[in-house]
């Protein structure tokens, strides 16, 4: 049961303070943040950029939000189903509707062994998709934070009503979600999910997106039926329903299908607002990938790393896990595709353990080299697991990830005194018993994971709730990651997509309403992951993990106005060779992704890099010679310079 929380009574409190003493404190806090703001604005910077924020919410692919956005000036160019002539605007099939087909797989395509792509012979189109489920969907489920005295801290209160708002009204919370127009009879591929009895503001289902499922439901191969120009590393998405009902359904068992991995949003019809209005103003990209495949955890990391983690013995030596939390999705005698243990770890640097051939023989045939980066004995993740560390520097249970020595973005930071801090939804009520504690995402932040991570709080992790204060004193560090608590980072069935706007949004105003230190920031939104949603972009493996497929990328600044679409490879790692970049920082190790280069693209392929593995920097969604002024930041319709 929800309980009123004492700390924030208490600070009701403290309103009365007299007015002397809050003329001088505001006095001081006045002074302090000046001498803040011109530390940070004198540290030497490769750009104008001296204040760059990440803002990271959950699980949407670039097609399920931006499947029918149109740039608004016409000489842009954004890759998405409308503009592929997959739908039309108004969400209905078009011609090349038959590009994101669904097939349902017949017969083991790997002769009984884990698989990663189906050929003709083992796949069939579906009649119809199968229907989206409401998958325990059923009522709001952050309702009760409209009890609490102020709601949850990290909306403003004009927010606070999205809470309440979006439950299904139906009576069960499984089976077919019937508010979806034609449930039951959609065509066998992408699908509008909002429509007449399912508004924008609606909680929905949530769908598989784990490592080893999203690179089946990617379907993955070098051979005459998957590869094209266009598409050299042969990914043809099109296993996504079928994969979600073969890898746990027991032989005889009834399939729990969650077809709303095919659902898209339509911008032509007033779905996800804000995010089409930062798309019409800002900058975007349509080639922002998460970073491997698989969940939150995993792709979280590289925000960090620009690696993957692996399993140690707390002090940076690779040791085996124990042997019950080994992963084998090689399928189950006389199943197709039910997966024999679903646990944590894999060891990728084995050829002959189960999962690994199938993967390693499709990245050996790829058109260029990639180094694996599976390194000999070592463990990496499946799933998400939770760090060694509670959030408040404690030693975390059993079943926890060994503590990691890696070097992270935030050490190379420190190293050279530029401040920077994790706002993390929910930190400061985490583990207090709390309304609203179990609602920061530890998995999220990939500095708990390390080994100093008890050393970093004091400086270094903060709330969202000091996010804003950081905002209006103007005390903002030089780097800022974002990460909103469980109940508005936009996951499927925890949360909904509107919640993240509205979190996002507040977070961008507050940034503007300093106009001086606007003048020098940066605010990047995307999400963590694609959730499992379909996407239609081209994948680039550039090594064992990923990349995964698009994700939504918005660059928020004066430097990025204009409405411009970005075609450049990029993902998470792309973050660090940012900050790198700009604070002059050198890579993180010999091994992580910061390393690659830069991409290369011909003109009229501008999404495939022609030096692949290669990523971005993020450098190429900004302007930085045509800055605009302040003032005309204001105004929607300004064209790009």
């Amino acid at each position: 049961m929800w309980k009123a929380s004492l700390a924030r009574r208490l600070g009701r409190l403290l309103l009365g303070a007299s007015v002397v003493t809050l003329a001088l404190s505001h006095a001081v806090r006045a002074e302090e943040a000046s001498a803040s703001q011109n530390a940070v604005e004198r540290i030497r910077t490769a750009s104008r950029i001296k204040h760059v924020i990440i803002i990271v919410g959950e699980n949407r692919s670039f097609d399920h939000l931006f499947a029918t956005y149109r740039p608004k000036s016409d000489d842009e160019h954004v890759l998405n189903l409308l503009s592929e002539r997959i739908v039309k605007a108004d969400g209905s099939p078009n011609e090349n509707f038959d590009r994101a087909h669904q097939f349902q797989i017949v017969s083991a395509p790997n002769g009984g062994k884990f698989f990663i792509s189906a050929g003709p012979a083992n796949k069939t189109l579906y009649a119809t998709l199968p229907a989206p489920d409401l998958a325990g969907v059923q009522n709001p489920p952050a309702a009760a934070i409209l009890g609490l005295p102020g709601g949850d801290p990290g909306l403003p209160a004009a927010d606070q009503f999205l809470f309440g708002t979006g439950g299904t009204g139906l009576p069960n919370s499984v089976g077919p979600d019937t508010r979806i127009t034609n449930v039951n009879t959609l065509p066998p591929g992408p699908f509008q999910l909002t429509g007449p009895t399912m508004p924008y503001d609606a909680y929905t289902g949530d769908t598989i997106h784990q490592f080893f499922q999203m690179y089946q439901q990617m379907d993955c191969a070098i051979d005459s039926n998957h590869v094209s120009r266009r598409n050299p590393t042969g990914c043809l998405h099109d296993l996504q329903s079928a994969v979600t009902t073969t890898f746990s359904t027991p032989p005889g068992g009834t399939p729990h299908d969650t077809g709303q991995t095919m659902a898209f949003f339509n911008m032509q019809r007033g779905d996800v607002p804000f995010f089409k209005s930062l798309a019409d103003t800002y900058t975007i990209s349509d080639n922002y990938h998460q970073p491997v495949m698989g969940g939150t955890w995993a792709d979280s990391m590289p925000l960090g790393f620009a690696d993957q983690i692996f399993y140690s013995d707390g002090h940076g030596i690779a040791i085996a896990p124990p042997a019950s939390t080994i992963y084998n999705p090689d399928p189950q005698p006389n199943t197709l595709n039910l997966y024999t243990s679903r646990k944590q770890w894999f060891n990728c640097s084995d050829s002959t353990a189960p999962g690994m051939k199938a993967i390693l023989d499709y990245l050996g045939k790829l058109p260029y080299r990639l180094q694996t980066k599976c390194d000999a004995g070592h463990f990496y993740p499946a799933v998400n697991i939770g760090p060694a560390w509670t959030p408040q520097g404690t030693p975390a249970g059993a079943g926890s990830v060994p503590t990691v020595t890696m070097t992270s973005i935030g050490d190379l930071l420190s190293a050279k005194n530029i401040p920077w801090k994790y706002y993390g939804g929910g930190y400061n009520v985490s583990g207090t018993g709390a309304p609203l504690d179990g609602l920061y995402c530890d998995i999220c932040n990939p500095f708990e994971y390390q080994l100093n991570y008890p050393a970093m709080r004091a400086d270094h992790m903060r709330d969202v709730t000091d996010l804003f204060d950081d905002l209006k004193k103007g005390t903002l560090p030089a780097v800022s990651y974002v990460k909103p608590d469980g109940a508005m980072d936009g996951h499927p069935a925890s949360s909904k997509f509107d919640l993240f706007e509205a979190f996002a949004k507040n977070i961008i105003e507050l940034a503007k309403s300093n106009r001086e230190q606007w003048e020098s920031t940066a605010i990047f939104v995307t999400v963590d992951e694609g959730g499992g949603y379909y996407d239609s972009g081209f994948i680039q493996p550039v090594d064992f993990f990923g990349t995964g497929p698009r994700i939504p990328m918005i660059a928020v600044s004066r430097f990025s106005r204009g409405g411009h679409v970005s075609h450049v490879y990029n993902e998470h790692s792309s973050f660090v060779k940012f900050v790198e970049r700009n604070w002059y920082l050198g890579k993180l190790t010999a091994r992580s992704r910061d390393n690659l280069p830069n991409p290369r693209s011909d003109d009229d392929n501008p999404y495939v890099p022609v030096n692949m593995p290669a990523i971005g920097d993020l450098f190429d969604m900004f302007d930085f010679d045509h800055g605009h002024d302040f003032d005309h930041d204001h105004d929607h319709g300004h064209d790009r310079d």
